[in-house]
């Protein structure tokens, strides 16, 4: 009798879906909340390298490196980022002229993305905690 029930046992399927369920599940939502994660981080880069764009272009009616600098960080503060993980307060801008090439200067933004709420996420390997957006503008154009 003992035999008939062991066997009975191990052909029954009523449980599967649920034993299914409880081996694919964390798989599942970790790269759920990865995609998640990555998705506002790429947002969080892809503004950042358009805000060094934006400053470039603002700080190109400069004369001197400093009147650049005080363009681009006037720009930043001044325009409203609408982004809804973005604080303009965590921006580090620096207008730098190139050494090599006197005729063109960068403008580079760091921000500390370190505040953006996918790093509480259980996820994969995740980029660094600072983003890095720089843009490159030649003075009196060709």
């Amino acid at each position: 009798m003992n035999r008939k029930l062991f066997i009975k046992f191990f052909h029954r399927s009523d449980g599967t879906a649920a034993l299914e369920f409880a081996i694919i599940a964390p798989v599942f939502f970790l790269t759920v909340f990865s995609m998640i994660a990555y998705g506002i981080y790429l947002s969080a880069a892809h503004s950042v390298q358009q805000v060094s764009a934006d400053a470039a272009r603002a700080a190109v009616a400069g004369l001197s490196q400093p009147e650049r600098q005080k363009l681009a960080r006037d720009f930043i503060e001044q325009s409203m980022i609408k982004h809804p993980f973005i604080n303009v307060e965590k921006f580090d801008i620096q207008v730098a002229d190139d050494a090599v090439n006197p005729s063109q200067f960068t403008v580079t933004v760091k921000y500390d993305a370190a505040d953006l709420p996918i790093w509480s996420l259980y996820s994969y390997a995740m980029p660094d905690k600072e983003i890095v957006g720089f843009s490159t503008i030649r003075l009196g154009g060709l």
